[in-house]
């Protein structure tokens, strides 16, 4: 079943009014016909609609079930991603919003190989941003996870500060015993921040920074993981646990 997204101001009543590139994507590209079912997404919230009608550039949607499809984890995951090279970001953003992240912040760290000034940053943004909407849109979310601006290291280590928890996968001495022990102090509401280091991986004075600001060093086995390879792993081994440990 199809998802889109709307703002507060397309609801009149009960019914949704689409415009723009979604309009076209419904009648043009999708071909529905009034009758046809999909999901609204509003405000965190997603209904299912059924199409009444098509109006002056305007799909009509009635919604038939409210609150239809609850896809949010109990749980908010934020993930804090070195930049890595090439189009890795896209695939790490994808991949992280289908497993249930609230936002990915890219971090400049010291041994990133890409170095980006305002303006690509500003145009990178844009780009993963429509790159979260559209893995949300397939994975049923009922939000658009945000997609930060590129910030420093120190600023995601202040932005950290008012998680929960920070889980920092490298070289675990105590192993996956540490891992086990990060992730049972994770409880239902909690705000879990996962920090990743870039291709060159992290600089010790970075771990000891995440240290001092509360963060926990865990494992993810005993083989030596890709920057994207790690980020998909952290977030899918937190997003499992919390679904079969902490959903209603």
């Amino acid at each position: 079943m199809y998802n889109f997204f709307v703002s507060k101001n397309q609801k009149q009543g009960d019914r949704y009014y689409i415009i723009g590139a979604d309009f076209n994507h419904i009648k043009n590209v999708l071909r529905m016909n009034v009758g046809d079912t999909f999901l609204v997404s509003d405000s965190g919230v997603s209904n299912l609609c059924e199409i009444e009608s098509f109006e002056n550039e305007s799909v009509i949607a009635k919604i038939t079930e409210e609150n239809y499809n609850d896809t949010s984890l109990p749980i908010k995951i934020y993930l804090f991603q070195g930049l890595p090279k090439g189009d890795k970001m896209e695939l790490i953003i994808q991949k992280a919003v289908e497993l249930g992240v609230e936002a990915v912040i890219p971090v400049e760290m010291n041994r990133c190989v890409v170095k980006l000034d305002d303006k690509k940053k500003k145009s990178k943004q844009q780009r993963w941003q429509s790159v979260s909407e559209s893995a949300a849109k397939q994975s049923k979310r009922n939000t658009i996870p945000e997609i930060g601006q590129v910030c420093t290291y120190k600023q995601a280590l202040e932005r950290a500060k008012e998680l929960d928890l920070l889980l920092v996968p490298y070289e675990s001495k105590n192993g996956m015993a540490d891992t086990k022990d990060a992730l049972l102090q994770i409880k239902s509401g909690m705000s879990v921040g996962i920090l990743i280091g870039p291709e060159g991986g992290f600089e010790e004075s970075e771990i000891e920074n995440a240290l001092n600001n509360g963060g926990k060093v865990i494992s993810l086995g005993k083989r030596i993981l890709r920057t994207e390879t790690a980020a998909i792993t952290s977030v899918g081994m937190c997003m499992l646990y919390a679904e079969m440990n902490l959903s209603e």
